[in-house]
């Protein structure tokens, strides 16, 4: 009997609670903010009730904005041999076979996750293993939730190589209000689950192309959590 392959360990977490990305997004809307609430404030005596609902507006809005950029501390639990871990927060809109063009040249099986904009927009390593590939393409900017927007929107893609000789591919895709795209992996570089994989700014999906007979462990409109819900076994 041969002698099963080692996991892949030593695995880095990036313990952050907000989003690097968002950083000087977050510090000048939170200076604009402030100055609008002084304005509001000083201005009550001739707004009255309209000061405090500007300032209430003025809050949520940022309150909102903070949850978009929410980095939550994860970590998998399950075994990472031969997992595939969601890649992003959403809900599954497509579990099909595809013809994929662009690296693999022939039929996959497409797992995709369409992240809305109170979703957490940092995404994931979805398997353990090497990086192999790493392109941007430019498209359009549709509605990400369309079929097409698989191969006419602007994407990125990662290929990872696992340490049984399979190939991943985790593309992230812009939608009409995502109009930037950030990936993290370097060719050559190892990854593994519960390392960070990018961030995609205001909502849209990410497709996962997997072998042909790969077990799918999700089910169509069921929603994912990033780095948490098992979504593919490898054979």
């Amino acid at each position: 009997m041969s002698k099963e392959k080692p996991l892949i360990h030593n695995k880095r977490r990036n313990k952050i609670r907000l989003h690097h990305e968002g950083k000087h997004t977050l510090l000048y809307t939170g200076c604009l903010a402030v100055l609008v609430i002084c304005l509001a404030w000083f201005s009550r005596s001739t707004l009255s009730w309209g000061s405090y609902a500007i300032i209430a507006l003025v809050v949520i809005a940022y309150a909102i904005l903070l949850n978009f950029f929410r980095c939550p501390i994860r970590m998998f639990n399950g075994p990472t041999n031969k997992s595939v871990v969601a890649p992003a927060d959403g809900h599954v809109v497509v579990i099909e076979e595809v013809e994929e063009m662009e690296y693999f040249h022939d039929r996959r099986l497409m797992i995709s996750i369409f992240m809305s904009l109170t979703n957490v927009h940092a995404n994931w390593i979805p398997c353990e293993g090497t990086i192999v590939k790493v392109g941007h393409q430019n498209g359009n900017f549709m509605k990400a939730y369309l079929p097409k927007a698989s191969t006419e929107n602007e994407r990125s893609m990662v290929v990872i190589r696992t340490p049984y000789g399979e190939e991943v591919m985790a593309r992230q895709i812009a939608g009409a209000c995502a109009r930037r795209i950030v990936t993290y992996p370097k060719v050559g570089e190892e990854c593994y689950i519960d390392d960070h994989m990018g961030f995609i700014k205001f909502g849209s999906r990410v497709d996962v192309y997997l072998p042909l007979g790969t077990e799918v462990l999700v089910k169509m409109g069921q929603a994912t959590v990033g780095d948490e819900t098992l979504i593919a076994r490898l054979k």
